[in-house]
């Protein structure tokens, strides 16, 4: 994708989750310790420490500030228009401080808050019951990220998060392309070619949805060994709490 369709798809995404978020004392089923109100504050405050951290270059102290007497559904709309302005000042190229060393650029920044802007979009509508696919192209991408990022460089990164063993490979394929996750001892490795003992496949979007665990497995299919699944998704929850 290009980060014009990211910024285009976190718009329509921050709109959508503003428009379904009418009953903010409703629970979150996929957050279940969290309200609407929660999760629309949470979101905004992602979005204003991303300003931050392009405006600093740094993670900012003294992190988060208290924003609470400001109305959620404000709160929200003032932080992506704050977030909007600072992708619009800068090129995708720009220098950025982010917590994924190997990229260091507002690109990073657009490209993981369309994909936050999703997750929790879906948030929202599932309090409303009002679910709607995340963007085939965008679930696509969202895929590669989670896997990628969330799993396979943070598993290396913090070992200690997580359980690791060696175990049998899962492919996850979706939107034409396939992914095979390695669980080791020493990380989770992710290669685009390989042969599984599990295959977890779908539509872009429930497969998407799936890995970050706001759908169970009757939204996709399951080939092979069951376990991988669940080895899959115990490793997913250690790397994207």
């Amino acid at each position: 994708m290009e980060f014009a369709d990211f910024r285009a798809r976190l718009a329509d995404d921050t709109a959508r989750l503003t428009a379904v978020a009418t009953d903010l004392g409703a629970r979150v089923p996929s957050c279940p310790d969290w309200t609407v109100e929660d999760l629309v504050r949470h979101v905004a405050l992602v979005y204003l420490h991303k300003v931050q951290c392009m405006r600093l270059g740094k993670h900012p102290a003294d992190w988060p500030p208290d924003l609470s007497a400001e109305p959620a559904l404000a709160l929200l709309t003032r932080a992506y228009a704050e977030l909007e302005a600072e992708f619009a000042a800068r090129t995708p190229e720009s220098a950025a401080y982010t917590w994924f060393d190997p990229d260091q650029t507002v690109g990073f920044w657009i490209r993981r808050m369309a994909h936050e802007a999703a997750v929790h979009r879906v948030d929202a509508e599932l309090a409303a019951g009002l679910v709607t696919p995340v963007a085939a192209g965008l679930a696509t991408d969202g895929v590669d990220e989670v896997l990628r990022i969330f799993l396979a460089w943070t598993s290396i990164e913090w070992p200690e998060d997580y359980t690791l063993a060696d175990s049998p490979t899962i492919e996850v394929r979706t939107g034409g392309r396939s992914w095979f996750v390695r669980p080791t001892l020493a990380g989770v490795f992710v290669d685009t070619e390989g042969e599984a003992a599990t295959t977890v496949s779908g539509e872009p979007s429930d497969v998407l949805l799936w890995l970050w665990r706001r759908v169970g497995d009757e939204a996709v299919t399951i080939t092979g060994d069951p376990a991988g699944a669940k080895t899959l998704h115990a490793l997913l929850e250690a790397g994207t709490q």
